[in-house]
Order: structure tokens, then C-alpha cells, then sequence
């Protein structure tokens, strides 16, 4: 599908797309969402972007590797876990604590860690399975 309306509103979609996925990554601690769904809608931008502009562009705007990406997440994960295990607790136990920015008390837990993990597993994996996918289309 390469029409000039989609091509046309494909970037600002996606754009849009993303930013909800932070969105729901971030609230999904009180309320649905998280690291998983908030992947799944980032990974449908990029797809999304593919279909309209191609692969290359889609490369060029994540500008690493997305199996990389996938990696690091599965690394940030692990550590969100692992930090447990120094306080003599179980794995994936969740710690949290506070620091101040800017002067303002700002709450960040390893809970939050394991999502932005999952997030990002979740962005590599399947938008390196919609690229192939893509890429073996137009071959």
C-alpha cells in the first residue's frame, strides 16, 4: 500500500503511536498497560512506518540493530531482578526507593526496570520479525 495519503501520515502516526507506547508503559503499575501491550503498539508504529515507507527508513529510524535492542532489554530485565538478590531476597523480588530531581521526591522501583525490559524485548522482537517479513515482501 503506497498510497500518497498513507505515506503522508504514516510518520505522525507512528510518532503518535510511540509516545502513547510510553504512555501505557508507564501507567501500567496502577492501571492496564506495561511493558508488553506498550511494546506491541510501538512495534505496530514501526511496522506501520514500514508498510508505508519502507524498510530502510524504519532502520534508519531506530538506529540500532532491532535484535540489539531486544537484547538490551532482556540484559535490563534480568539486572531489575538480580538487584533483589543483593538485599538476600528472592529473584524479581521488587525494591524500590526514592531520590530527589530537581529537588522534587521522585519514586523508581525495579518493578518499573523489569517493564522497561519487557518493552523493549518486546520492540526488538517483533519489529525485527515485521522488517523480515517486510524485506522478503519486496524482494
Amino acid at each position: 500500500m503506497h498510497t500518497l495519503i498513507f505515506r503522508t501520515i504514516a510518520p505522525y502516526l507512528a510518532s503518535l503511536m510511540v509516545l502513547f507506547s510510553i504512555f501505557v508503559l508507564l501507567r501500567g503499575h496502577n492501571e492496564p498497560g506495561g511493558g508488553f501491550i506498550g511494546g506491541l503498539i510501538a512495534a505496530s508504529a514501526f511496522a506501520i512506518y514500514g508498510i508505508a515507507c519502507g524498510v530502510a527508513p524504519v532502520r534508519r529510524a531506530l538506529y540500532f540493530h532491532p535484535m540489539a535492542i531486544s537484547g538490551f532489554g532482556l540484559l535490563v530485565s534480568a539486572l531489575s531482578g538480580a538487584v533483589s538478590l543483593f538485599m538476600d531476597m528472592p529473584f524479581l523480588t521488587g525494591q524500590w526507593t526514592e531520590i530527589d530531581v530537581l529537588g522534587l521526591p521522585v519514586d523508581i522501583s525495579t518493578v518499573l526496570a523489569f517493564d522497561v525490559g519487557v518493552y523493549f524485548v518486546v520492540v526488538g522482537s517483533i519489529t525485527s520479525i515485521a522488517l523480515a517479513l517486510e524485506e522478503r515482501e519486496h524482494a
